[in-house]
C-alpha cells in the first residue's frame, strides 16, 4: 500500500513534534512538505492530483490553527479537490483511498469539559465531510494533543506511535458521525 503524507505546517523548523513525527517514517514513507514546495501558495495542480492518484494512503499533516486547517491545506484542497477529478458524474480518481488525518493540537483543553468545549474530532469534520464527497475512507484520525507543551518522555513516544499508525492495515474507518 503506497502512502504519502502531505506536511502542511507553516512553522515545520519550529514544531519539534511534527518533526518527531516526520523524522519517524520519512525513511519509509515519502513526505511532502507542502510549505516549502509553494511558499507562495502557487499549486501546481497536476503534479498534486498525480501524486494523489498514485497513492492508496493520503496523510494530511498540520497543527490545528484556529480550530481549524492552515491556510495552504485549505487552499490546496480548493485547488486540487476539483470538480470532475475528485467529485462530480466523471470524477472518481480518489474513490475508495484511504485519508488519514495526522494532527497536533497545542493545548489540551478539548472537549465538552474544557475550555474549547469542543472535541477534535468535532473540529476536523470538514474533513470528514469532504473525504465523503470526494469517495475516500476517513480513517481514525492520529492526534497529538498538549504539543505546544509536551515532556521529553511525551515526545519521544510520538514518533514510534506515528509509525505505528501509519504501518496499521486495520486502521478503523470512520462513519458519518463517529
Amino acid at each position: 500500500m503506497k502512502t504519502v503524507i502531505n506536511l502542511f505546517h507553516p512553522n515545520y523548523q519550529y514544531s519539534q513534534v511534527n518533526r518527531a513525527m516526520v523524522d519517524a517514517v520519512k525513511d519509509k514513507i515519502e513526505v511532502r512538505n507542502l510549505a516549502e514546495l509553494y511558499p507562495d501558495f502557487n499549486i501546481d495542480i497536476e503534479k498534486e492530483q498525480q501524486v494523489m492518484a498514485n497513492a492508496d494512503r493520503i496523510v494530511l499533516q498540520f497543527p490545528l490553527q484556529w480550530y481549524s486547517t492552515p491556510a495552504l491545506l485549505k487552499h490546496w484542497e480548493d485547488q486540487v479537490f476539483t470538480y470532475g477529478w475528485a467529485y462530480g458524474s466523471q470524477g472518481n480518481t480518489l474513490q475508495d483511498k484511504q485519508l488519514l488525518i495526522a494532527v497536533t493540537v497545542g493545548a489540551d483543553n478539548y472537549g465538552r469539559d474544557g475550555f474549547v468545549k469542543y472535541t477534535v474530532d468535532e473540529l476536523l469534520r470538514p474533513l470528514q465531510a469532504t473525504s465523503r464527497l470526494i469517495g475516500m475512507k476517513y480513517m481514525k484520525p492520529f492526534v497529538v494533543m498538549g504539543a505546544s507543551s509536551i515532556s521529553n518522555a511525551e515526545l519521544k513516544n510520538v514518533g514510534p506511535s506515528y509509525s505505528k499508525y501509519l504501518n496499521d492495515e486495520t486502521i478503523p474507518v470512520l462513519g458519518d458521525f463517529e
